[in-house]
């Protein structure tokens, strides 16, 4: 009865995530752009396949990823063997990662670099950002002076960058933390956390998503450098031409196999990471292992059933309308409808009902979940209008990412540190396989449409979605702070950049 109950909640969350998008679309077909049957057929079939998805998956990333990943994590720091805790944060950050959908959504569109050169080298960047993030919680290290030192880093790197490289390094930071990392990280890093004692802890379960996020622009960046390859092509646009139904039927049938697949070969690694840990140490109960075990299987018919809706349904959809409205007489439009698809996709990003529930748990509902989840939508907006402007301009993405994540930082020296934890990990939630499918090929689409370069003007869609949450959520942290609200971890007002507490150090 229970699961029935939550199965209840996550399909209602997944309908009102999704179907304004469908709404959206189909008003623009009938009123200002009519779309070809077949395309818009896949769309409404991706779209039903798209909420099944949602609801499965949020249903086993609470039933299993999250408990997975507290234990693993909880377990790892309790054996107080830092180079143990190290290299598996190093190991479990590059599987994780290779493990993500939205990171081979990405690198298939990416045409100049192997996939697999990219999805490793991102991985790679990931797994060690992992173990710096399992460093700075045990060592109770501020998250701000670790964010300062890596941005450092990264805006050093792009002096000697190739500029066809730039968005595609920040679009990675934004991908490789989707559905299937998302929930894992959060979890082990709320069981990492759980090991100290000090008042702080529970602060400092946030920030390992954002520190994942800085490690695959720096290893593209680098990447770049070393690789050099002559451009960042990217790769042919793919339109579905159905006639008839059992057409579109084979089209998704043709697809499901491939995501069978590559889903199954994504979550192997975890699960005899965690099978290899239940032998030796975890010992979980047989109850325990019952629900992990359907919560796995429902996760993977989520994600089964969300990954072939994205890319058969809304994919070739959104480079469609893309193309078709930046032809218009009034190629701006792109810009305010733009702006109302972005307010509206970070809804149906599975990893976003993940962050709302933990937020919601760690600061005792001090924070309210939809309250996050609106200041998001609101800064989703204005990212995707910046980047329709850059879609219309070709202004350099680095105009916008420079001064804004300088920005941010500089907020981090002002804003509750769990704020600031809270907004550099929403970053990385909102720019999901949505974005990466959706908003993507949109301004791809768009781009072609007007001659522009693709590479330069269109990628950096998912960079601009994952930074503008940055300012917007530290801008809400400072609201509390300003309002004199004593709620959320009062120690957090109080805290310093400079200075750890004794008892945040954990005795190795």
């Amino acid at each position: 009865m229970k699961t029935q109950g939550m199965m209840s909640k996550k399909w209602k969350e997944a309908v009102q995530a999704v179907l304004p998008i469908m709404g959206i679309v189909l008003a623009l077909s009938l009123c200002i752009l009519p779309i070809p049957s077949g395309i818009l057929l896949s769309f409404l079939l991706g779209g039903l396949m798209l909420i099944a998805g949602m609801m499965l998956f949020s249903l086993g990333a609470e039933l299993s990823m999250e408990t997975m990943g507290q234990r693993l994590g909880s377990k790892l720091t309790a054996s107080k063997k830092l180079w143990l805790i190290l290299l598996l944060g190093f190991v479990l950050g590059f599987i994780i990662t290779i493990a993500e959908p939205d990171l081979t959504v990405l690198a298939g569109q990416v045409a100049a670099i192997p996939n697999r050169v990219l999805i490793f080298s991102v991985a790679a960047g990931v797994g060690l950002f992992l173990l710096l993030g399992f460093l700075r919680m045990l060592l109770g290290i501020p998250l701000r002076l670790m964010l300062m030192i890596s941005y450092a880093v990264v805006f050093g790197l792009l002096i000697f960058s190739p500029k066809d490289f730039l968005t595609v390094a920040f679009d990675s930071g934004g991908v490789t933390t989707g559905p299937m990392t998302v929930p894992f990280i959060m979890a082990l890093g709320v069981g990492v956390s759980a090991i100290r004692s000090d008042n702080k802890a529970a602060d400092d379960s946030f920030g390992l998503v954002a520190l994942s996020s800085v490690g695959p622009i720096l290893a593209v960046l680098i990447l770049s450098i070393v690789y050099r390859p002559d451009s960042a092509l990217p790769s042919e646009t793919w339109l579905p031409d159905v006639e008839h139904s059992q057409e579109l039927g084979m089209l998704f049938a043709v697809s499901i196999p491939t995501y069978l697949k590559e889903i199954a070969l994504s979550m192997l690694p975890i699960i005899l990471i965690f099978g290899v840990f239940q032998l030796v140490s975890l010992r979980l109960s047989r109850r325990t292992l019952l629900r992990i075990g359907s919560g796995l299987l429902y996760t993977y018919a989520g994600l089964v059933l969300f990954m072939t809706g994205v890319h058969v349904g809304f994919l070739p959809t959104g480079t469609f309308l893309g193309m078709r409205l930046a032809a218009l007489p009034v190629p701006w439009m792109i810009v305010p409808i733009g702006m109302l698809i972005g307010f509206f996709i970070v809804k149906a990003e599975p990893a976003i009902y993940v962050l709302m529930r933990q937020v919601e748990e760690l600061t005792n509902g001090a924070v309210k979940g939809k309250l996050l989840q609106r200041t998001l939508c609101l800064s989703v907006a204005v990212s995707v209008g910046i980047a329709m402007i850059r879609v219309l301009t070709g202004i350099s993405i680095l105009w916008f990412v420079v001064p804004g994540y300088a920005i941010s930082l500089l907020m981090s020296l002002l804003t509750p540190r769990i704020f600031t934890a809270i907004a550099f990990d929403s970053g990385g939630v909102a720019s999901g396989p949505m974005t990466a499918s959706f908003l993507l090929p949109f301004a791809m689409g768009a781009c072609q449409a007007l001659g522009g370069n693709v590479v330069t003007d269109a990628f950096g869609v998912v960079a601009m979605v994952a930074m503008t949450p940055l300012i917007a959520i530290q801008g809400l942290g400072l609201y509390y702070r300003f309002r004199g609200s004593r709620s959320v971890h009062q120690e957090a007002y109080t805290d310093s950049l400079s200075g750890y507490a004794d008892d945040a150090i954990i005795e190795l």
